[in-house]
């Protein structure tokens, strides 16, 4: 059986990225929840890539206000860059946008 989420490692001025690949939905959200909050706790800035990200669910988004909420009490960076199209209207209907940095690119991580 294929697997529906995966997440590659990278780095880029000085952040930690981890590049989701897949979907994210209650089947494969206590795995993405745990590798990103271990990642966060290992890092003092971490971006999510969803570049290849083709599905998220209000279970993939609790998982980002959690990361938000995790970072900004520990005074750590937490982002997200990538989303196009239907993950970007996602983001922006439920409001996450407003809450958690988002970039069009890794290009603009500070």
């Amino acid at each position: 059986m294929e697997k529906m989420l995966s997440f590659a490692e990278s780095e880029k001025n000085g952040w930690k990225i981890l590049s989701a690949i897949g979907k994210i939905d209650t089947v494969t959200a206590s795995e993405a929840e745990k590798i990103c909050l271990e990642t966060l706790k290992k890092n003092n800035k971490l971006a999510i890539d969803f570049s290849e990200l083709n599905y998220i669910s209000s279970a993939g988004l609790r998982i980002l206000l959690l990361l938000a909420k995790s970072a900004k009490k520990e005074k750590k960076s937490f982002a997200i860059f990538g989303a196009v199209g239907r993950i970007a209207n996602v983001l922006s209907a439920s409001g996450t946008d407003m809450l958690i940095t988002i970039y069009k690119s890794s290009d603009e991580l500070p």
